[in-house]
């Protein structure tokens, strides 16, 4: 867990406001309490490598999707792709996107908001890419590739600025004894 108590804060708040803002339908799945799981709670289920289902839309305007590693640090999902990858094109020009995490009928976590680049290709450095860095390599190991290498060079990580978030839980106290 990477969030701070007022990460936690602005990341129920959230919440809060994109569950008030849903329709009756999604309200009636996803309820405080029963069915969902508040800021602290979903931040200590979503450690480590997540996959994620991401969402990007072509020039013309047609939805793509595809699977990425996804990591909640701070209360945004980072995730990385090849530069050359369509998403990243997609994504370069229109950061509009959207993630979902599910895990069976467990667990779903569904946020849309827009990307911003955390290791461009002009080597200009995100002031939050040395400790996004940090985790990957505890994540990954320093051993598993060269990230100093050509295949390095290739990748691109974003991460979504969330406008809109949410958390079904079925049953929130396995997940949190699994966590």
């Amino acid at each position: 867990m990477y969030e701070t108590d007022g990460e936690i804060h602005d990341l129920q708040n959230l919440l809060d406001a994109s569950l008030a803002r849903s329709t009756t339908h999604l309200r009636s799945i996803i309820t405080p309490g029963e069915r969902s799981l508040t800021a602290e709670q979903a931040v200590s289920v979503l450690t480590g490598m997540c996959v994620l289902v991401l969402s990007t839309v072509t020039a013309k305007g047609e939805p793509r999707v595809s699977a990425v590693d996804g990591h909640f640090l701070h209360g945004r999902w980072v995730f990385g792709t090849a530069r050359s990858a369509a998403k990243a094109k997609h994504l370069r020009v229109r950061p509009a996107a959207s993630v979902a995490h599910v895990r069976g009928e467990e667990l779903g976590v569904f946020v849309h908001g827009e990307v911003e680049t955390v290791h461009p290709a002009d080597g200009t450095e995100h002031p939050d890419w040395p400790e996004i860095h940090d985790h990957l390599l505890d994540c990954y190991g320093d051993s598993s590739s060269d990230w100093s290498s050509d295949w390095w060079s290739d990748v691109v990580y974003f991460r979504l600025r969330p406008t809109w978030m949410a958390v079904y839980a079925n049953t929130p106290e396995k997940l949190l004894k699994q966590a």
